[in-house]
């Protein structure tokens, strides 16, 4: 039975500013979610956002409010082993929230594996690999900053494929930006971009030209979300891959794009599905359509990023890799022990649940006093 949920917001700096254009992070409020359960067993989630309300309509501050006013009433006393019952009656009962209610359904998770002795991962189907090829964002704005970023991750093996944010600046000064990382950094890097919405359909037509030839490899969500025409139009007009994320909700979102054809790839997020089960859905979507996969962060740290692990471990087509690089963006780590980064890629955690445990007295130390 599920006894009580607590809701902790955990305020953690950045190693450095990471700039997108729709704002600029200098620290990250992680949304821990703790569920209690009445054999002992305690299940962690994690509903993390970006830049507060700059990115999407849940910010950290909402996320707590609403899973304890609306959401904790509501689940406790149900059975934590009835995963999909809770998870019906909290979307029967309560609009939107997806990243409240993926954090609730990570935890229902994560306690239902320990339970069984099982990884998440088998909860899902099961895991295809135990390894995840991982990007790194590029996201200082400054080219010689980012250059030396991207050779030092080479030369550590920690990463071979970069990612940069652009959409501040004018599109003839973010190409030129990219395109000197790209020449610098050689044919055998992978390069791609993400806009994050900033541009028209006019602007993304002549960025996307100047990048594709300049051998970057994806471009992510040049236009706004909810122009998928546009998606679609400029998905057919060029031959580089174009990604959906922001624009990408969940399986209702993923249907409606591979039906318009308004993308080559699918950045499947976790926190922005709604649950590592609709993760899952978005995900075969996908891959009926023809669609190729990239696993996509939120910037969580290590609780959003173990569980993402758990659901992009089980998918049978990973052509993009992920970019759940979230915790070691963080300067100070939550777990007793990390994460392993590895030989360019993430290891997916093999024990019980997540995998991971918690270092509670550092979480105590860093979260929010008004808690």
């Amino acid at each position: 039975m599920i006894e009580a949920v607590d809701t902790l917001l955990v305020d953690v700096p950045t190693i450095r500013p990471h700039k997108l254009s729709v704002a600029t992070m200098n620290a990250q409020a992680l949304v821990l979610v703790r569920i209690r359960c009445s054999d002992g067993i305690e299940g962690w989630g994690e509903a993390t956002t970006i830049g507060g309300l700059n990115y999407g309509e849940e910010s950290p501050e909402s996320i707590k409010v609403n899973i304890d006013t609306y959401i904790a009433p509501l689940i406790i006393g149900m059975n934590a082993n009835e995963i999909a019952k809770v998870m019906n009656q909290l979307r029967k009962t309560i609009q939107g929230n997806r990243f409240a209610k993926c954090a609730i359904e990570t935890a229902l998770l994560d306690a239902k594996g320990k339970r069984l002795g099982i990884p998440v991962s088998e909860l899902l189907g099961g895991r295809l690999r135990d390894e995840l090829p991982v990007a790194w964002t590029l996201a200082s704005g400054d080219t010689k900053k980012d250059i030396a970023e991207a050779e030092k991750m080479i030369e550590l093996r920690r990463h071979n494929i970069f990612k940069l944010k652009i959409g501040l600046r004018s599109v003839g000064a973010d190409v030129e930006h990219v395109l000197a990382i790209k020449r610098a950094l050689g044919a055998d890097i992978s390069v791609r971009v993400d806009v994050n919405q900033a541009w028209s359909e006019l602007q993304a037509i002549r960025g996307i030209a100047a990048l594709e030839a300049g051998g970057i490899d994806l471009i992510e969500q040049p236009v706004k979300a909810i122009h998928k025409d546009s998606m679609a139009r400029l998905t057919n007009k060029f031959s580089v891959a174009i990604m959906a994320d922001e624009s990408l909700h969940g399986p209702v979102d993923a249907l409606e794009l591979a039906n318009k054809f308004a993308a080559d790839v699918f950045a499947i997020k976790i926190n922005q599905s709604g649950g590592l089960f609709p993760a899952l859905q978005a995900a075969n979507i996908a891959e009926l359509s023809g669609i190729d996969l990239y696993g996509g962060t939120m910037l969580e740290g290590a609780v959003g990023t173990a569980a993402s692990a758990h659901v992009f471990s089980t998918f049978r087509d990973l052509a993009y890799g992920t970019e759940l690089f979230g915790p070691l963006l963080l300067t100070e780590e939550i777990l007793i022990e990390p994460l392993v980064y590895k030989d360019f890629s993430l290891q997916v955690p093999k024990g019980p649940g997540l995998g991971i445990k918690l270092d509670i007295q550092k979480i105590n130390h860093l979260k929010r006093r008004s808690n």
